[in-house]
């Protein structure tokens, strides 16, 4: 296993929620809970810079003191790393799980995300993320 606990703020799970009705089910995950950030005015001064997921979700690490915050977009990445938090993305999520033998093989799983949840991956991404899981061709 990756991870032993994710916990997510309501935003991001309305979020997922909204993306995919149909395939993501946050309850049906153990490793998965909901919690909601405490401070909300830390909510409200990230507002300024992040949606409302980003700044939920960087509240609610730096409440937890979280050794990682998934994160994917620029703007939010550089504002966890300004608070002082390791941002990860999916991709990065995935090569790891690909490496430690979790995953069999990751070139589907981009390819869901990029046609099902509309994630931008350029050429250039994609071939590096594959590069690093070992299925470059």
């Amino acid at each position: 296993m990756l991870f032993l606990e994710i916990l997510i703020p309501p935003t991001v799970e309305a979020e997922l929620r909204d993306a995919r009705p149909s395939s993501v089910v946050v309850s049906e995950h153990p490793f998965i809970r909901v919690q909601p950030p405490v401070d909300r005015e830390q909510v409200e001064q990230l507002l300024q810079s992040l949606d409302p997921g980003e700044s939920e979700a960087l509240a609610l690490a730096l409440e937890v003191r979280a050794n990682l915050v998934l994160i994917d977009e620029a703007a939010g990445r550089a504002m966890a790393r300004r608070l002082g938090l390791v941002p990860v993305g999916v991709l990065g999520v995935l090569v790891g799980a690909k490496q430690r033998g979790c995953l069999n093989t990751l070139a589907p799983l981009i390819d869901r995300l990029q046609d099902e949840l509309n994630f931008f991956i350029s050429s250039q991404l994609r071939a590096e993320v594959l590069r690093l899981a070992d299925e470059s061709s």
